[in-house]
C-alpha cells in the first residue's frame, strides 16, 4: 500500500506521536477516506472466512452479554477426512448469531491477506507488534461489558453502526498480567460514571484506545463489524527484564554464584539469610553495571523475531524457482524477516531473522552484500557487480551467483520477485 498505514489511521503522525499515543483516545471520523475499509476486510470476506475457509479454533470465538461461548457450541466435526472436532460449524455459527451472540474473529494477521500486508507495515511504522481481531455483532447486541485491554487498539468500522462509551482508566498502562477482571468492582463503579467519550462509530471511522482505558459498545439497528488492530507496546519494563536476563546469564557463569550455600542454611529466615543476600545484591549490581547495550538489544531482538512472522512464502511455488533458477530469473528479499548478518573470525556468517537462522560459509559473503534492501535484481546483476576485491583468498571455495541465490530461496530470505508473497488467494485477497 503505498499510504503509510498509520497515517491512513490518525492523519497527522507528528501530533499523535506528541499528543496522543499512549495518552489519550482519538476518534477520527472518515479516516478510511471511503465506506468502511474494504480494502482490509469486508462482511462479505467474513463469510467467505466463517463458510468456506476451514477455520478452526482458536480463530473464532463467540460471545453474548459479556460472557465467552463454549467452543462446543459453534464448532464440529470436519467431515470426511478431517478427523477434527472444532472445526467451525457455519450452522452453528449462524443459529448463535440469530441469538444476539458476536463474532469473533481472531489472529486475522495470520490467515487474512490484506491484513497480513497491513499489520506488517503497521507493526514496523510504530515499532511495536501488531495483531487484528474482527467483531461483528448483531442489531441492538453488546458482545462484552465495559473492560479494558492490555495493549493499545485501533478500531476500524468496517459496517454498520456501533456506540462506545469510553472511561478513563482504573489501572493507568496495565501490563498483560493484570487483565481487567482483577479490578472488576472498581471497573464497574467507573463505568457508571460519565464516560470521557461517547461516540456512534459509522463506516470508515477509526477510534485509538490506549491501554487500560474502559469501553463498551453496542451495536445499532443493523449488523455492526469493526477491525481491531491490537499494538502490543514495548515498556521499560521489557528493557528491565531483559536486563536481568542477561545478568542472570552472567551471574550462572560464575563459579562462586554457582557454589551450594552452606548446609543447613534456612532460606525462609530473613534475619539468617541477610548476610548471604547482601553478597548477592552486590553480585548482581556488579553484573548489572557490565551488561552491554549490545546484549541486551539482542534478547530483545530474540523476542521480536519470535512474536512477528516474516512474509508468507507460497512452498511449492519456491520449490520449483529454486530448481528452475536462471541468471535472468528476478528476485527480491523477503520482507519482514528483518534479517541480521553475524560475520564470524572464522569466515562464517549466520544469517538470523524471523523464520531465518542459518550460517553460510565466507563465500558467499559477497552476494549477501550485493542483494539489494529494495526492488528486484537477477543473479546476473550481482555477478556483473561483483567487485573484484570481493573474491576469496587463495585456496578458499567460491559460489556462482546462481548457486548462491537458489541457497538463499531454499533459506527463505529470497522470494521470486513476481510472488506478492501472501497473493491474490481470493477476490478480497486481491484488493491487497
Amino acid at each position: 500500500m503505498s499510504t503509510p498505514a498509520l497515517a491512513r489511521l490518525v492523519g497527522a503522525v507528528p501530533d499523535f506521536t506528541d499528543r496522543v499515543w499512549g495518552r489519550e483516545p482519538l476518534l477520527r471520523q472518515g479516516a478510511s477516506g471511503t465506506v468502511g475499509w474494504p480494502e482490509l476486510l469486508t462482511v462479505d470476506d467474513v463469510d467467505e472466512l466463517l463458510s468456506i475457509r476451514g477455520l478452526r479454533t482458536p480463530f473464532l470465538r463467540m460471545a453474548r452479554s459479556g460472557r465467552t461461548l463454549p467452543e462446543r457450541s459453534f464448532t464440529g466435526p470436519g467431515g470426511v477426512g478431517a478427523g477434527i472436532a472444532d472445526q467451525v460449524s457455519d450452522t452453528e455459527v449462524s443459529r448463535q448469531f440469530a441469538e444476539g451472540a458476536t463474532i469473533v474473529l481472531q489472529a486475522l494477521h495470520r490467515n487474512w491477506p490484506p491484513l497480513i500486508e497491513f499489520t506488517h507495515t503497521l507493526g514496523a511504522e510504530l515499532g511495536h507488534p501488531v495483531q487484528v481481531n474482527a467483531y461483528v455483532t448483531p442489531p441492538q447486541s453488546q458482545g462484552f461489558a465495559a473492560h479494558y485491554d492490555v495493549h493499545d487498539v485501533f478500531i476500524l468500522q468496517l459496517a454498520g453502526t456501533k456506540e462506545w462509551r469510553v472511561h478513563a482508566p482504573v489501572h493507568p498502562w496495565p501490563m498483560r498480567d493484570e487483565p481487567w477482571d482483577l479490578f472488576t468492582d472498581a471497573v464497574q463503579a467507573r463505568a457508571d460514571q460519565e464516560p470521557v467519550l461517547e461516540a456512534v462509530l459509522h463506516p470508515g471511522d477509526c477510534l485509538y484506545l490506549p491501554r487500560g482505558y474502559l469501553h463498551s459498545a453496542v451495536a445499532q439497528g443493523e449488523v455492526s463489524a469493526h477491525l481491531t488492530l491490537g499494538v502490543h507496546t514495548w515498556t521499560t519494563v521489557d528493557l528491565v527484564r531483559a536486563l536481568l536476563d542477561e545478568a542472570l546469564s552472567e551471574v550462572t557463569a560464575r563459579e562462586q554464584a554457582r557454589a551450594p550455600l552452606a548446609l543447613g542454611v534456612a532460606v525462609d529466615d530473613p534475619y539468617a539469610l541477610a548476610e548471604q543476600l547482601q553478597v548477592a545484591r552486590r553480585l548482581l549490581i556488579d553484573t548489572l553495571d557490565q551488561v552491554g547495550d549490545e546484549a541486551v538489544a539482542e534478547r530483545l531482538a530474540q523476542r521480536l523475531r519470535a512474536g512477528q512472522r516474516p512474509e508468507p512464502v507460497r512452498p511449492v511455488a519456491l520449490a520449483t524457482a529454486t530448481r528452475t533458477l536462471q541468471g535472468t530469473s528476478r528476485l527480491r528479499r523477503r520482507r519482514q524477516v528483518a534479517a541480521r548478518l553475524d560475520h564470524r573470525p572464522d569466515g562464517t556468517i549466520r544469517v538470523v531473522g524471523r523464520g531465518i537462522d542459518t550460517t553460510l560459509g565466507p563465500e558467499y559473503a559477497w552476494i549477501l552484500a550485493g542483494i539489494p534492501q529494495e526492488g528486484d535484481f537477477s543473479p546476473d546483476d550481482l555477478q556483473t557487480r561483483r567487485s573484484p576485491t570481493a573474491d576469496p583468498g587463495a585456496g578458499e571455495p567460491s559460489v556462482d551467483a546462481v548457486t548462491g541465490c537458489a541457497h538463499l530461496l531454499r533459506a527463505g530470505l529470497l522470494v521470486p520477485a513476481q510472488d506478492g508473497g501472501t497473493g491474490p488467494t481470493s477476490q478480497a485477497a486481491s484488493r491487497a
